[in-house]
């Protein structure tokens, strides 16, 4: 089984939506799932986490325009993008957020999201 696998990405011109979706073995083998970004040529960041419980954090800069859920039963995190900039353009990977992400030694390919007109 793939640890984790992420999809949705794709081109989107400037106020659209995604909903990218993450599943594999890997979704929550710790007690916390979170949806990072990697933009060119700039370090990955933490952009939205959710616990088992449901409870979600997120980044100022995708307050109120990102939603993270899950649903255990499939055993999935998805993200919902919305009002999306040029800025959120990137490389989009899930992935624990238990520990600090480069703490983690597992990344899957991940899912560009590219927000241009």
């Amino acid at each position: 089984q793939v640890p984790l696998v992420e999809s949705g990405g794709g081109l989107v011109q400037p106020g659209g939506s995604l909903r990218l979706s993450c599943s594999g073995s890997g979704v929550f083998s710790t007690n916390v799932m979170g949806w990072y970004r990697q933009p060119p040529g700039k370090q990955r960041e933490l952009v939205a986490g959710i616990t088992k419980g449901g409870i979600t954090n997120y980044a100022d800069s995708v307050k109120g325009r990102f939603t993270i859920s899950s649903d255990n039963a499939k055993n999935t995190v998805s993200l919902q993008m919305n009002s999306l900039k040029p800025e959120d353009t990137g490389v989009y990977y899930c992935n624990t957020a238990a520990i600090l992400s480069d703490r983690i030694t597992y990344w899957s390919q991940g899912t560009q999201v590219t927000v241009a007109s």
